[in-house]
């Protein structure tokens, strides 16, 4: 039964481990952020999305082996390409900062990942012509305008504390596009790859249906990062770090090995999330993804907050982030709203039938 209350308090979940998943980094020792992305990329997208499918879905395997080969190879593919997008935003971060890249990114992810398959099916004009689709209408635009002001915010946050020596608005600004736009791209794969969700569903998966779907997905991101990732540590000679030849004991080396899978667990956990929220949100689950980027904005800078890193900025600026977060869970407040109505309606009509 779609509840949309639910398949939001969901998404805030998801919202939650995507926004602390990178936080583990600063408990290793000795390790380079190369290293550390290594370890956390195999559990994020191979280890954990298996698990989560093998736990949760009948005969997880043997739907993957039946699904239509162009579905797994499109949902690949394109995951693939979300794997390209997680790099430029890395690198994004080196030039304009992490407020900043996160928000433009995100913001762009949001818009991109959530028309983009409507427009694909055509859908955009009868989606929001359901009752409650200008509820939901109205709320995408408080959300993006509470996206705008936390980019505003951490612009002005960076700029008062002070820029690095690397800073370079073109090129960050550049890579931080490229960045959103494929990260859009994840939310297309994971669309693409509905058949092999509805194959589970029929399997008995129930609303774990998302997780027989997830690995097609991220296995094509974990390829693109591991080719890059590798080359890139084996020119910077960073493999060693992992055989304790830096000085590392074996404690130490097991804590750093731990700590970077419960990183990767934290980010596929947000999508196990995704998977049980979108499936709640009945007549309206293409508003998933803008619910889940705008809730993994909201937490990072509530994160930001918590970690301090916002006490040395001027009062002006904090009330403006204070301002932006406020507008943000309005935003959730009349999307939830709105999928409430629109299901409403919906089971009304239905009865009347």
């Amino acid at each position: 039964m779609p509840n949309p209350i639910e398949g939001t308090a969901l998404h805030a979940a998801g919202g939650v481990s995507a926004s602390t998943c990178y936080l583990p980094f600063h408990k290793t020792k000795q390790w380079s952020w190369t290293t550390f992305w290594l370890i956390q990329a195999l559990f994020a997208w191979i280890v954990v999305p298996l698990v989560l499918g093998v736990v949760t879905v009948p005969d997880y395997f043997s739907i993957l082996w039946n699904a239509p080969s162009k579905v797994v190879w499109g949902a690949f593919l394109l995951g693939a390409c979300y794997g390209f997008g997680g790099m430029s935003f890395g690198y994004a971060t080196r030039y304009i900062g992490y407020s900043l890249t996160y928000t433009i990114s995100i913001g762009l992810s949001a818009i991109i990942g959530t028309m983009t398959p409507l427009l694909l099916r055509g859908e955009v004009a009868e989606y929001f012509a359901r009752p409650g689709g200008d509820i939901i209408l109205t709320a995408m635009g408080v959300s993006m305008l509470g996206v705008a002001l936390c980019g505003y915010a951490g612009f002005r946050k960076e700029s008062e504390i002070g820029v690095s020596p690397s800073f370079n608005m073109r090129l960050g600004l550049l890579l931080t596009v490229v960045g959103g736009i494929l990260s859009a791209v994840f939310n297309i794969s994971l669309e693409y790859g509905q058949p092999i969700a509805d194959m589970a569903a029929q399997n008995g998966a129930g609303h774990f249906e998302g997780n027989a779907k997830l690995i097609v997905s991220t296995s094509g991101c974990f390829v693109v990062n591991l080719v890059w990732f590798l080359v890139l540590a084996i020119k910077q000679d960073n493999l060693r770090e992992m055989t304790g030849v830096n000085g590392l004991g074996g404690f130490d080396m097991m804590k750093n090995f731990l700590w970077s899978a419960f990183a990767g667990t934290l980010w596929c956990f947000q999508f196990f999330f995704y998977g049980l929220g979108h499936v709640r949100m009945g007549n309206f689950q293409f508003a998933s993804w803008l619910i889940h980027m705008s809730m993994l904005i909201f937490f990072s800078f509530i994160v930001g907050v918590i970690m301090k890193e916002w006490k040395n900025v001027s009062k002006g600026t904090y009330i403006m982030l204070i301002t932006a977060l406020v507008i943000l869970c309005a935003s959730f407040i009349i999307m939830t709203y709105g999928t409430v109505v629109g299901e409403e309606a919906m089971a009304q009509t239905s009865s009347a039938r």
